[in-house]
Formats: structure tokens, C-alpha cells, sequence
């Protein structure tokens, strides 16, 4: 995989009225997990090294990023889901790679603000349920 512009990896939200993804805004840096919690076999005829069960983990998805609060309706959304313990409904997207769609909990969202500068925001986000992958 070539070299990638960091704008181009996006979170985006399901927007039930125009059926379609939107870019959550004003994101500035964000990052993405991909996480496995394998089952641990280990036992006394193992020897040396741990082993682990096959298929037995539970894998999740974890985003996170910040950047200066805009108030779009995509960012509403983040907000609305987290105060009302509701899921969203997300595509992430790693450019020229692939997309990542699924539900996810909004786990954090954290204001700041300076008296001489711009309101920002943090938000995390963790996968619910299985995710579907898809080659850009």
C-alpha cells in the first residue's frame, strides 16, 4: 500500500434521510484498533509457549480522533446516540485499503476550549456486533 493523505481516513454516520454515509466534521487526527482477545489453552503437556484456542476470541474495532467541534449534523448525531445509549451505525474508511461498517457504541466525547482559541473535541467509538469489511 502507497503512501496515504491522513484526511482521506474518515469516520462516517448513517444519515437515515438521505440513506446515505456522512463524514463526521472537523475531525483533525483519528486512529483506529483492530483488536483480538484470543482464548488461552495453555496447559501442563504445552511446554514452553502458551498456545491458543483457534477461533476463540472475540474480535472489536476501536476508533478514536479530535478536532475542532463544527456543528454539522453528523456530529449531532455522535452526541445523540451517546446521551441516548443508542448505537450508530458507522463506515470507517482507511484510504485505498478498505471500509469498515458495522454498529458502534460511543464510548467518549470530551469538549475543550481555550479563551483564545477554537472549542475541540475526543471522541471514541467501539464496535457492537459483527463488522462487514469491503476493498476500496
Amino acid at each position: 500500500m502507497a503512501a496515504q493523505r491522513g484526511r482521506d481516513f474518515l469516520l462516517k454516520i448513517y444519515d437515515d434521510s438521505t440513506t446515505s454515509y456522512k463524514t463526521v466534521g472537523g475531525m483533525k487526527s483519528n486512529s483506529f484498533t483492530l483488536n483480538d482477545t484470543p482464548v488461552e489453552i495453555t496447559n501442563k503437556s504445552s511446554g514452553d509457549f502458551a498456545e491458543y484456542m483457534e477461533n476463540g476470541g472475540v474480535r472489536s474495532l476501536a476508533i478514536s480522533g479530535s478536532g475542532v467541534f463544527v456543528d454539522d449534523a453528523e456530529f449531532k448525531k455522535v452526541h445523540d446516540h451517546l446521551m441516548n445509549g443508542t448505537h450508530a451505525n458507522c463506515q470507517i474508511i482507511i484510504p485505498d485499503f478498505m471500509t469498515y461498517t458495522g454498529q458502534f457504541v460511543v464510548k467518549n466525547l470530551e469538549f475543550a476550549g481555550e479563551q483564545n482559541g477554537e472549542v475541540t473535541y475526543t471522541l471514541a467509538l467501539s464496535s457492537s456486533g459483527p463488522i462487514t469489511m469491503g476493498l476500496l
